[in-house]
This record gives C-alpha cells, sequence and structure tokens, in this order.
C-alpha cells in the first residue's frame, strides 16, 4: 500500500513539472548585439517603425546609436551630442527630437536621412526626461528649477517651428521622471521623484491640477498607461514596487515587488501584461482585471538593463544592459519575443 501511494506521488510530481516545463515564458531573447568598446548608461529609445529603426541614448558615448529594428544590427551612430536622454521621433519629417542634458542643456533636432544635428534650442540647466504629444506636436521638457530650488518647469517646444511656446511653471520638487500623455493629449502624467507623488497636468491650461501622493515608497521611475480601464502604472526603485493608480480618484488600487534599479515599463495591451525592466531582470505582471494583478515573471537580462521598449506590431520587447559602476560589464541590445 505504501509503495502504491509512493509511485503515485511520484508519477504526480513528475505530471506537475511536465506541466511547468511546457509553460512558455512571457520572454523569449532571440537575439543580442554586443556593443563592445562602449561604457556608462544607455537612456531612453526612439522608434521609427515604417522605417524600421531603433534609436538608443548612449550617454558615455554622447551618441545616439541606430539599430535595424528587425535584426538588431548596429547601423549607424548620430555624434555630436553632449549627454543624450530621451527622444522622440517624427516619422511625416524625418527627424529625431533629442534631450541633450549634462552641460549641454538644450535639445537637438536630427536630420535622420544624413543623421546630422540640424538644429540645437538651448534650455535652462536641468534638461532631462521629454514627452512627445502627437496631437499638437509639442515636446515637453524637463529643465530647470525654481528660484528657491524647490521646483522646476516643463518647457513647451512647438516641433514645427522648433521654436519655445510656453512652460508648465512650478512643479513641486527638483525634477522629474517618467512622462506618459493620455491619447486625446488632454493630461500628462509625471513622476514627481522629490516629492514622491504623480503629478497630473491639464495641457490646456498648462497646470498642475492633481498630486496622487506614493504610499510610503521612494524614487518613481517607470510609467505607463491602461486608459480603457482608467489606471496608471509606475514603479519606484526605494524600495523597487509595481504601483497601480485609479486615474478617476487618484488612489492605489494595489503594489507589488518588482525589480529594481527599473526604469521604462511597457503596458502590452493585448495579452494584458506589464513589463518593467530593471537590473538584471525584466519584472512582468498580468493584469487579471482592472483592480487585480499577479507577478507572473522575472526574466533573466543583464546589469543595469533597465532601459526598454515594447513594440507591440512585431510582439518584442526591446532591452538595453548599461554598464554604469561595472568596468567589466558587457554593454548590448537585447530583444525579446513576446510569447
Amino acid at each position: 500500500m505504501r509503495q502504491s501511494l509512493k509511485i503515485c506521488m511520484m508519477v504526480l510530481v513528475l505530471c506537475v513539472l511536465t506541466v511547468r516545463a511546457q509553460e512558455k515564458p512571457p520572454l523569449k531573447l532571440i537575439a543580442t548585439t554586443p556593443m563592445p568598446g562602449f561604457t556608462g548608461d544607455f537612456d531612453h529609445f526612439g522608434l521609427d517603425l515604417k522605417g524600421n529603426r531603433l534609436f538608443l541614448a548612449s550617454e558615455d558615448q554622447k551618441t545616439v546609436e541606430v539599430f535595424d529594428l528587425r535584426t538588431g544590427e548596429r547601423i549607424q551612430s548620430i555624434k555630436g551630442f553632449g549627454q543624450p536622454l530621451t527622444m522622440a521621433f517624427q516619422a511625416e519629417a524625418n527627424r529625431l527630437i533629442v534631450t541633450d542634458g549634462g552641460d549641454t542643456d538644450a535639445v537637438e533636432l536630427v536630420d535622420c536621412k544624413d543623421y546630422k544635428i540640424i538644429s540645437t534650442l538651448k534650455l535652462g540647466p536641468g534638461v532631462d526626461h521629454g514627452v512627445y504629444n502627437p496631437l499638437n506636436k509639442y515636446f515637453y521638457v524637463e529643465n530647470g528649477g525654481g528660484p528657491d530650488g524647490k521646483t522646476h518647469v516643463l518647457t513647451i517646444i512647438d516641433t514645427q517651428s522648433f521654436k519655445q511656446v510656453g512652460e508648465v511653471p512650478g512643479l513641486p520638487g527638483s525634477s522629474n521622471e517618467g512622462m506618459v500623455i493620455d491619447r486625446q493629449g488632454k493630461k500628462l502624467y509625471v513622476n514627481l521623484t522629490g516629492t514622491d507623488e504623480v503629478g497630473v497636468i491639464d495641457l490646456s491650461t498648462r497646470q498642475l491640477i492633481a498630486r496622487w501622493p506614493l504610499p510610503d515608497v521612494h524614487v518613481a521611475h517607470a510609467i505607463a498607461l491602461d486608459e480603457p480601464n482608467h489606471r496608471l502604472f509606475t514603479a519606484t526603485r526605494k524600495p523597487a514596487q509595481f504601483i497601480v493608480f485609479n486615474t478617476d480618484t487618484g488612489k492605489v488600487v494595489t503594489t507589488l515587488p518588482c525589480v529594481g534599479v527599473n526604469s521604462d515599463m511597457s503596458f502590452d495591451v493585448a495579452r494584458k501584461r506589464i513589463y518593467v525592466t530593471g537590473s538584471e531582470t525584466a519584472s512582468v505582471f498580468a493584469q487579471r482585471d482592472a483592480d487585480h494583478y499577479e507577478h507572473i515573471a522575472e526574466v533573466p537580462t543583464a546589469y543595469r538593463a533597465k532601459s526598454s521598449i515594447f513594440v507591440p506590431e512585431l510582439n518584442r520587447l526591446y532591452v538595453a544592459d548599461s554598464g554604469k559602476g561595472k568596468p567589466d560589464a558587457k554593454l548590448a541590445l537585447q530583444i525579446f519575443e513576446v510569447q
């Protein structure tokens, strides 16, 4: 009897292990482009879907690197930057807009036919994050601090004339991190890292209209929107937490642990998944419904692989492996297929 029970238990365990082995991981590494000679951090990506190009800011090299979107091959290096950070591609003009920080503190306009900087717009100190509104073709750029050093602004650039046309003043804290604009181009959501809040900006009045406090966590970086379900996702670093907000009320719906040193996040609408990239892994969450989320995988990536972009048209997640603080780090572009 005992022998039969033991055999049954062994068969059950084997069945469970077999089922688990047959389950597909949510992300499968399909290509890696090594980048020998590169050091330091990569920052954010830009995308030219029609032109089959992927752009990546390389801070230490002071370049924007260009890759073939499908093969991952590095095809061009755009030079002339001080510290390239965030960017937006304008398909109709074949131009790239790049925030250029460090000692440059400007926004650069790049002709992507010749891969040359054709215009520079100088701003105040502290240029960093930027976000593009495709409806009014404005680019909103974090820069400058208030006279008291406790506030900062978003400079508004008309990308058609490439001129400053206004600003959103008096944002609390000395800086911010990730930003995202709704599809109607009416509201901008921003991680106010200096005050541990998510800010909501009315783009018609150019005023901060709401401040949502983070739940006893700090340094929010990555951000994404789920507009149909009225949800905003953000991720913090201290401690590393994935947080869901109700955009109607500004209240926290749920929190879950996630990868540390995170910088980018994507919402996979078709699969109802959220990908958060940080150092060593990518955290994958499943949205069961608007109020319920489950951590389903921690996919191995690389050291400081915090920057990423999801391209739903290709079912791919592109991840940049950085090297800041680790001299022997192997910098590369990783391409994951979403399964």
